[in-house]
């Protein structure tokens, strides 16, 4: 995983690790995640999978360009997954991504809605559900998976504003891979989300996210609990097909070995532990037994299938060690 922390727009809702876009500090960042990645080459490291994530991976092309290129001669790079948004779907930067190897584009949509786009800052910077629908449009067929990411459960979103959320990106658009994710508040944000949004109520998110599933046409088959897609194509949630991961980058997040490992989110310290040799992290949590068991059983139902005989294989004693929980 390489986080790329800038926005042009940073977004109310938004928890994430993200810093307001200016192309000095940019690409000084991405010389120091190259460093840091040619790093991980060293100390023995090799992907099948990379995804690349924000804040807006596409906010500097040629720097994440130049990135991908690295990642793909130091490792046997299957594919590549980047996020993006609206703006950046243009030929200029979409056909040489895809040439680079991008296999799947994550485009962040939040809602075809023009009443709930304003709520979120985001209709003056990407324009009208008519432009975004115009867009992803024209990005279809460019890349293996074009994936529409997606909020429900929003403070003033109702069924109606969801169903049509649905049907356009199902039935009008017909976009290969579609992500709701509801509506997630952080201490960070509570207090702007109010002010502009206004409140969240969670007791809904349940009924939003059963009438999700029933709107969803069906040649598309439910991926994992929020990603749903037409055909086969590579997954939203790295987290689920891969027990272990690396996160490269000021924010990012690794797990290996049983243990949690979180990088600093001060681009200044992250820089300066990559001038002095050092990865960017700046903590660790080991698991105990039972939360790693734990970890394992949550992300498998995330995915929607526990297979306890493999379970019991990987991890002899999981279902003794995980009895009250299953």
């Amino acid at each position: 995983y390489l986080h790329v922390p800038f926005c042009t727009v940073l977004c109310p809702f938004c928890s994430f690790h993200r810093v307001c876009f200016e192309e000095e500090k940019a690409r000084s960042y991405f010389a120091s995640l190259r460093r840091e990645i040619v790093m991980a080459h060293e100390a023995g490291y090799r992907f099948r999978e990379v995804y690349v994530g924000g804040g807006t991976p596409t906010v500097l092309p040629d720097e994440l360009l130049e990135t991908l290129e690295l990642t793909h001669r130091l490792s046997p790079v299957e594919s590549i997954s980047v996020e993006t948004n609206p703006d950046d779907l243009r030929s200029e930067i979409l056909h040489p991504l895809r040439d680079a190897g991008v296999s799947r584009l994550s485009v962040g949509i939040q809602s075809l809605d023009d009443r709930l786009l304003r709520e979120m800052q985001r209709y003056e910077k990407y324009g009208s559900s008519k432009r975004l629908i115009e867009r992803l449009q024209a990005a279809q067929g460019i890349f293996q998976t074009l994936n529409a990411d997606m909020i429900f459960n929003l403070p003033h979103q109702d069924e109606a504003s969801l169903e049509n959320d649905v049907r356009l990106l199902t039935r009008e658009i017909g976009v290969d891979q579609a992500t709701f994710y509801p509506l997630m508040s952080a201490r960070s944000t509570q207090r702007r989300m109010l002010a502009t949004m206004g409140k969240v109520e969670f007791d809904r998110e349940g009924r939003l996210y059963r009438a999700i599933l029933d709107l969803l046409p069906s040649e598309y088959r439910v991926a994992n609990a929020w990603c749903f897609e037409r055909g086969s194509g590579q997954a939203d949630e790295y987290i689920v097909e891969n027990e272990e991961y690396l996160g490269l980058g000021s924010g990012s997040l690794s797990y290996l070995g049983g243990v949690l490992y979180a990088s600093t989110f001060s681009l200044r310290h992250y820089r300066g532990q990559i001038e002095n040799g050092h990865f960017g992290v700046s903590r660790c949590e080991p698991l105990s037994h039972r939360d790693q068991l734990r970890y394992f059983l949550l992300m498998r139902l995330f995915g929607l299938s526990l297979d306890k005989a493999e379970a019991e294989e990987r991890h002899p004693g999981f279902q003794r060690t995980l009895w009250p929980e299953l």
